[in-house]
């Protein structure tokens, strides 16, 4: 049943991604005058979506890669997303009106540490790489006439090249302490990546308004963080 709100109109709803960013988030959200339920803290909560101070807003929690489709198409109005997945999906329905500066890290490409001192990327014609992002990588080498054979894999990628499956991985690195502990090391890097407020362009026109005013919000908390 949906849900409608004093004013006759159905609350806005936020899609925040589980996980590392969450906590990255939070402080912002909050700077933006959001604060979710206490539940929303407890650690054993299997809830997923959580009723916030204000009425006419909600709050849910999903897994980074499926915030942007939960906006993309009109399950959440707006949401906190990173880069990445807008890249390796390119939602026309998103747009991305700011940086939250948050998620800081690179996408790149890693390969066995015993590799790199004989191995030359700009050599390569075709490459076998293990990723949760093929368009993104496929695009990234056909422009310079590189043709990549993409693994979807949602995890565990550093296992790949230990146990065969392929010799080179594409995926996001930040400390680089993960490829250091599975014999690995970047050789290229494909793009800089940071978590983005994101708005259904259908909400937005529809509800200018409201979705502005949040957007604002947030800018607000982002420029006061960075301060």
């Amino acid at each position: 049943m949906t849900v409608v709100t004093m004013s006759g109109r159905e609350p806005l709803v936020l899609a925040l991604p589980k996980g590392r960013i969450l906590d990255e988030a939070m402080p912002l959200v909050r700077g933006a005058g959001i604060e979710p339920e206490a539940d929303f803290d407890n650690s054993k909560s299997r809830a997923l979506r959580f009723a916030t101070n204000h009425d006419n807003v909600s709050i849910v929690r999903v897994r980074s890669f499926d915030v942007a489709t939960f906006v993309a198409f009109g399950a959440a109005h707006i949401g906190i997303c990173g880069r990445d997945v807008l890249m390796e999906f390119d939602f026309p329905e998103i747009y991305a009106p700011l940086d939250l500066g948050i998620g800081a890290c690179r996408l790149a490409v890693a390969e066995p540490s015993e590799l790199v001192a004989r191995d030359d990327p700009k050599t390569w014609s075709h490459i076998r790489v293990a990723t949760k992002y093929p368009n993104v990588t496929k695009r990234h080498f056909a422009a310079r006439g590189v043709q990549a054979e993409c693994i979807k894999l949602n995890g565990a990628m550093e296992l790949a090249p230990t146990l065969g499956l392929c010799r080179r991985i594409v995926d996001l690195v930040s400390t680089g302490a993960t490829l250091k502990a599975n014999g690995l090391e970047e050789v290229e890097q494909i793009a800089d990546i940071t978590s983005l407020l994101i708005v259904n362009r259908t909400a937005l026109k529809t509800r200018p308004a409201e979705i502005n005013g949040w957007i604002e919000r947030f800018r607000e908390a982002t420029r006061a963080a960075a301060a």
